[in-house]
């Protein structure tokens, strides 16, 4: 009874965390995207882009992300919901990690 119980219990945990890390994301080749950022998540320097063609990126910032807009280097925080964007990003498995983010408006 209590395999049952905890097999539940971790079916449902796995099912919450898909939920809360974004769902339906996609994966791209290697490339450079632009989008509209629908969502950021400040705690976890990670962004979602909507490209044109409706794709989902989930991209989480590293410390070689460069992030800009008109040629300046700018803060995380300058990231908005919104927000028109260039997307440069390297395929690396099933994640995609961003190299480059423009700020385009």
């Amino acid at each position: 009874m209590k395999t049952i119980i905890l097999k539940a219990i971790g079916a449902a945990a796995l099912i919450l965390m898909m939920v809360a890390c974004g769902g339906n994301t996609d994966v791209v080749e290697s490339g450079t995207y632009e989008g509209t950022v629908k969502k950021v998540e400040p705690e976890k320097t990670e962004i979602y882009v909507e490209t044109a063609d409706n794709k989902t990126l989930e991209l989480y910032f590293t410390d070689q992300t460069t992030l800009t807009r008109n040629g300046e280097s700018v803060d995380f925080s300058t990231l908005e919901a919104g927000q028109k964007v260039a997307v440069e990003v390297e395929k690396v498995g099933k994640r995609l990690d961003p190299l480059s983010v423009r700020i385009l408006e």
